[in-house]
């Protein structure tokens, strides 16, 4: 089994926000290609990364889930490219990890 989790920056790098339609669309797809889906959108996690020694960006962000037993890379890496563009981002997060059941 494995958990996609893929991270949604609420605002673009200008600072506009996206609108609520965006997710939904997001979220709608997922869950009809993979049966369900997890949300993490009430507190938005918020991610501090260095660009240079003095340069820091911050972004607050959404995390959706979804678990499949097999991991289709061509789809995923097609999926996060048009994610990427879609929420206009130089680079958007997609990370896959094996998780066992218990």
């Amino acid at each position: 089994m494995h958990l996609i989790q893929i991270l949604l920056p609420l605002y673009d790098n200008e600072g506009n926000q996206f609108t609520q339609d965006e997710f939904l669309k997001v979220r709608d797809g997922l869950s009809e290609r993979f049966g369900g889906i997890t949300t993490y959108m009430r507190s938005p996690a918020r991610g501090l990364w260095k660009e240079t020694k003095e340069t820091t960006v911050q972004d607050d962000i959404v995390i959706y889930e979804v678990m499949t037993p097999d991991l289709d890379r061509a789809w995923w890496r097609k999926y996060r490219q048009q994610l990427t563009a879609d929420f206009r981002q130089a680079l958007l997060i997609v990370r896959a990890s094996k998780v066992e059941l218990l």
